[in-house]
């Protein structure tokens, strides 16, 4: 049995006592990993939105975005999001949540929306070597393209930034948690 983590002393003005933090970026980024890592430093749960949606359709999330157009798909997204319902639990999302304003308005009601950005060239070299990832592209579009198009999103959107190419996973979310206490990171 592990000694429970005790809470760490969270900046009211960053986020409320119950509230989420909510992972956005590119796939590849890193979402998923540094939201276990930083789950594990806060002592909450964690939710890959991902995950959620290979739950709901019972299969995994590339074969959901291949029986639809990107549309449908991005709209079946926002809907799972909008029905998160969590409280002190670090939640990685998709690449694409920031295409729908529902759900980022919903992600931001349960608190901050931190942007892990990291370079193209680093995103391409990791999507090459997990091709069956799931991605919301449009017929044509490159992952440049996506890159492009949605990066201005992620800044929009962003509470938090951090510059993740160089650091580790865990290093990544000691700024995360640095800038949550009140620090700047």
């Amino acid at each position: 049995m592990t000694t429970p983590i005790a809470p760490l002393p969270l900046d009211p003005a960053r986020i409320a006592p119950d509230g989420c933090v909510s992972i956005i970026g590119m796939a590849g980024a890193g979402k998923t990993t540094v939201g276990r890592e930083l789950a594990l430093q806060l002592g909450w749960a964690h939710v890959d939105t991902d995950n959620l949606i290979e739950a709901t359709y019972g299969t995994r999330l590339q074969a959901v975005a291949d029986s639809m157009d990107k549309e449908r798909f991005l709209d079946v997204e926002a809907g799972v999001i909008r029905r998160i319902g969590a409280r002190r639990t670090v939640l990685s999302t998709g690449g694409s949540v920031v295409y729908r304003p529902e759900a980022m308005a919903h992600l931001s009601a349960l608190g901050p929306l931190v942007y892990l950005d990291v370079s193209l060239p680093l995103i391409l070299e990791r999507i090459a070597m997990n091709p069956e990832r799931g991605l919301a592209i449009a017929p044509g579009q490159t992952i440049e393209d996506l890159y492009n198009e949605r990066i201005a999103l992620y800044r929009r959107y962003a509470s938090f930034t951090v510059a993740a190419d160089a650091l580790s996973p865990g290093g990544c979310a000691a700024r995360i948690v640095a800038w949550l206490t009140g620090g700047e990171a």
